[in-house]
């Protein structure tokens, strides 16, 4: 695996390189900015199949795998006088930038780039969506009969209790 300059990440203090990964270069590892994690600071780790984001919140490290599948796609963004290149999820903490540029051929020609290797449909700012709802939580197991209960025969619902008539019971006593 080939080392990535420190500057493929988060820029040192004083640097003027803006934010260009090679699509070409794959795996990557490097920095960028997250303001949740402690130091602000994060380290991704980029592949074909999956991206592995590791940071720590209040001393807590972790270690996110998602599949390059679970992303909606390559999206560009504008800021004010570059726009920058987006590997968008559907939760915007798991956001992964990719490239920032100030010149629109090579950002386009980064964005088709980006989106043939990763296998990722392009995206605009208009194609955006809002954050997806928490998805409610249903206990799988509840609804289940239990093996126990599998086992069991069911009775007949069909035949109603036989009732018979004008017979005297018989009842065993010691």
């Amino acid at each position: 695996m080939r080392r990535q300059t420190a500057t493929s990440g988060i820029n040192p203090a004083g640097s003027s390189r803006a934010l260009r990964l090679d699509p070409l270069s794959l795996p990557l590892s490097f920095h960028a900015h997250d303001t949740r994690a402690d130091g602000g600071v994060r380290k991704i780790e980029l592949h074909r199949e999956r991206v592995v984001l590791h940071r720590a919140v209040l001393g807590m490290r972790m270690a996110i795998n998602v599949r390059v599948s679970d992303f909606l796609g390559v999206a560009l963004r504008g800021l004010d006088e570059a726009q920058m290149l987006v590997l968008a999820h559907r939760d915007p903490s798991l956001n992964i930038p990719l490239c920032v540029s100030s010149d629109h051929e090579e950002i386009a020609t980064a964005w088709q780039m980006w989106s043939d290797i990763l296998a990722l449909p392009l995206l605009t700012e208009s194609d955006d969506h809002e954050p997806a709802a928490r998805r409610r939580r249903h206990n799988a197991i509840r609804a289940r009969r239990s093996k126990f209960l599998m086992r069991r025969r069911l009775g007949n619902f069909d035949n109603t209790e036989t009732v018979h008539r004008d017979e005297r019971e018989i009842i065993a006593r010691d």
